[in-house]
């Protein structure tokens, strides 16, 4: 008997993963079960619940408004019907507080949950089952079972309406997108360098200066120079605190909690536009436009006891507006350098005893903590507040990698993971051929969805700090609404799940499976959508002195067709089925097939060089940076030559010299080294001031082979060089470079800090 079952539930199992596919809900619940049949909304359906629980009639509202949009159908309440959807507020320990219990027959769907919020997320899973827009099909719901409940706590996406500024409706449309997925916070970042955007009663010239610039939406952001005098600020806007507490209540509805950005002690040119006084230099300006500000005032005066009375009154307002719990009061990328030549801030200093301008910024953001804390309410910031000593209190916000956050938690405090890889959607997800213009980087579909938010740094105990992760999406290169959708969809949707579904319920193919019907719904509504990133993976394995490349695609039933010749892939070429060896020095161009059709913009290309290093282990003397890793310890010497893309062929360090050494293996004759370098003048990226080049024996004892200066125009915009030392043949084991790093020129942003050095490849022959 047992043996026929079981033969019964294998021919079954096909039948039910097709089942269950056809359930396309995301993020993936904890629990689904789907049965036959299905219930069907129409004139004979009510809703039913405890009219006394006014809560359950805004949840019940909610969703007699989704559905009205997409049929004829008013759903009445309380009315004996042949059907009923009934909504129950029970005590369910299981569930959590935003947990909900789904039960769904041919005659009723019972939905149960604790509170309104589990209700109303329980009605997004059935939403996401019936038609995305008005249509005469049948508002059909398969029968089935769910149980569910969120992960982590924080489910983010942020919108910053400062560099470019988006009005109540997009900011609305943001929200229900958000919603639909069961994303419950939107950072808004309301204030910055370039438009400060909310109302302020006390203060009038925040939004009649500091909320208009100088059109130049027809530059590409990093090509704007600084408005000038006599030039007219006509572009911008500002949301009046009515437009905010309609946003607010429209958000709420949707289990959407807003979290307020009012940025401090940086990134204020607006404000100080508005208010000079507020800076230390005090002069009047005009409001930023984009591009390099280095001789404009962007930070509050830390000395100054009228910068704290304003920042008070602001959030007073700020506070009396929002409901939510935290609010973020910035505290990235301070320049720190105007408080070390003002009286003011170093009459501060000494004080206060502060050491230096670190101790001088900790000050500045444990005094708001005080303060907002004197309110009720919770302060968080960006992982920059760690500098100089962490606030009591506070939630840090993990952009620059995962560090600040590890450090935080392991400090226990309360942490959300926001690394800029992968979680900055103003990063390419395609291309970056034939993809709108972006800031730069690559986070693809498939990156976000693999994301981790806890660090493996962290012990189980630590790891309850990390309250989830958030995605962040800087509009400098976004100006529309359709390029806001195109940059958040369908990247918000593979984060949600990230934070919503538990690691053993992810699973890549599934979810690419589910998400062909987000695809056609976007489509229904007329949303713009990224449909995948096409570009072939090329990734190079270096070990032993071989080198083979897997090639890979993230698109759904995606075939890949390759050349080394450097001709264009098509259905002729040869297709891929297993890592290709490579042997010589080639060009590798790949393309992604679907359905008969090569698709994308242009194939992935990589140029290919074979010498005598290829797959040999390299030690650093300095670490690379965790930004920067490019393929791994062995980038160097994997044969791949980098381009002008950042991040992806190219090691990064910042602070110290790249310091490498390769051991061959064995004793090999050599008579050339070069080392390929990148220079991004913009990036802070420059290349370096000398390289080295030494060989040993036994790798205890060096030889200087040579140093070479840079030999290329340090205020290059861009520039790629290979530093190569030529010499009589000689025996080597051991080679050791080191590149130095340049100092920023004067007239960079930078002038006199330390550039990066940006390494591919070390080529010896």
């Amino acid at each position: 008997m047992k043996k026929q079952v079981l033969i019964l539930l294998i021919l079954l199992c096909p039948f039910l993963l097709v089942a269950r596919q056809n359930v396309s809900i995301i993020p993936q619940p904890v629990s689904l079960e789907v049965h036959s049949e299905s219930f069907i909304i129409d004139e004979n359906t009510s809703i039913q619940f405890n009219s006394k629980q006014t809560e359950l009639k805004e949840a019940a509202d909610f969703f007699a408004t989704a559905v009205r949009t997409i049929s004829a159908y008013d759903l009445p309440y309380q009315l004996k019907k042949a059907k009923t959807i009934e909504l129950k507020l029970e005590d369910i320990a299981s569930i959590g507080t935003e947990g909900y219990l789904l039960d769904v027959t041919p005659a009723k769907i019972s939905l149960r949950a604790n509170t309104k919020t589990g209700i109303v997320y329980g009605m997004q899973s059935l939403l996401q089952l019936l038609p995305a827009i008005r249509t005469n099909a049948a508002l059909e719901i398969p029968c089935l079972s769910i149980t569910d409940y969120p992960r982590f706590k924080w489910r983010g996406m942020h919108l910053d309406v400062s560099r470019h500024f988006f009005g109540p409706e997009v900011v609305k449309e943001y929200i229900d997108l958000m919603a639909s997925y069961k994303l419950n916070t939107f950072h808004w970042h309301l204030v910055d360098d370039q438009g400060w955007r909310i109302e302020i009663k006390k203060y009038p010239k925040l939004t009649e200066v500091g909320a208009w610039r100088v059109d130049q939406n027809h530059l590409v952001w990093s090509d704007r120079p600084q408005a000038k005098a006599g030039e007219e600020p006509t572009y911008g806007g500002y949301y009046t605190q009515e437009q905010i507490k309609e946003i607010i209540q429209y958000a709420t509805a949707r289990n959407v909690t807003i979290v307020p950005e009012i940025e401090m002690p940086g990134h204020v040119a607006s404000a100080i536009a508005s208010y000079p006084e507020l800076s230390c230099t005090q002069k009047p300006q005009l409001p930023l436009t984009g591009g390099d500000y280095s001789n404009m005032a962007s930070n509050y005066c830390a000395g100054n006891e009228e910068v704290f009375h304003f920042l008070e009154d602001v959030l007073t307002e700020v506070i009396d507006l929002f409901p939510s719990t935290y609010i973020h009061i910035g505290g990235d990328e301070v320049n720190k350098d105007p408080w070390k030549t003002c009286e003011l801030c170093q009459a501060r200093m000494k004080k206060e005893n502060l050491k230096d301008e670190n101790e001088l910024q900790s000050y500045f953001i444990t005094r708001m903590e005080k303060f907002i804390i004197s309110k009720g309410r919770k302060m968080i910031g960006w992982d920059e507040i760690l500098e100089g000593g962490l606030a009591p209190e506070a939630t840090v916000m993990s952009w620059r990698g995962e560090a600040g956050g590890i450090e935080a938690a392991k400090m226990k405090h309360d942490v959300v993971m926001t690394p800029g890889n992968p979680c900055y959607f103003d990063h390419y997800q395609a291309g970056p051929e034939g993809e709108p213009v972006a800031i730069g980087g690559f986070n693809t579909l498939k990156k976000v969805y693999a994301y981790e938010p806890i660090p493996e740094e962290l012990t189980a105990e630590e790891a309850h700090f990390v309250l989830g992760a958030q995605a962040n999406v800087w509009t400098e290169y976004i100006t529309t609404a359709e390029h806001l959708e195109y940059m958040v969809l369908p990247r918000m949707v593979a984060l949600a799940e990230v934070v919503w579904t538990s690691k053993e319920n992810k699973d890549w193919d599934s979810f690419n499976v589910r998400l062909q019907n987000q695809f056609r719904a976007y489509e229904q509504k007329g949303l713009h959508y990224c449909p995948g990133n096409y570009t072939v993976n090329i990734k190079p394995n270096s070990e032993n002195g071989k080198l083979k490349v897997e090639l890979s695609t993230e698109i759904l039933n995606g075939e890949i067709y390759y050349t080394l010749d450097g001709s264009e892939p098509t259905l002729q070429s040869e297709k891929y089925t297993t890592p290709i060896e490579i042997n010589s020095s080639v060009v590798l161009k790949a393309s992604t097939v679907l359905n008969g059709e090569v698709k994308g913009f242009k194939p992935a290309e990589q140029n290919f060089v074979m010498h005598q290093a290829i797959g040999q282990a390299v030690e650093y003397a300095n670490l690379v940076s965790p930004y920067y890793q490019a393929d791994g310890p062995n980038t160097l010497t994997d044969g791949v030559r980098g381009t002008e893309a950042v991040g992806k062929f190219w090691h990064g360090f910042s602070d110290k010299s790249l310091i490498a050494t390769i051991d061959l293996g064995e004793t090999k004759t050599i008579q050339s080294i070069a080392l390929g370098c990148l220079q991004k003048y913009r990036d802070w990226i420059l290349l370096p001031e000398s390289v080295t080049f030494e060989v040993s024996a036994d790798g205890k004892s060096f030889t200087e082979i040579e140093t070479l200066k840079n030999p290329v125009d340090i205020n290059a915009p861009v520039a790629i060089h290979d530093f190569k030392t030529e010499f009589a043949a000689q025996k080597a084991r051991y080679i050791r470079v080191t590149a130095k790093n340049n100092v920023c020129p004067p007239g960079h942003n930078g002038a006199g800090k330390t550039a990066w050095v940006f390494a591919d490849e070390i080529v010896v022959n």
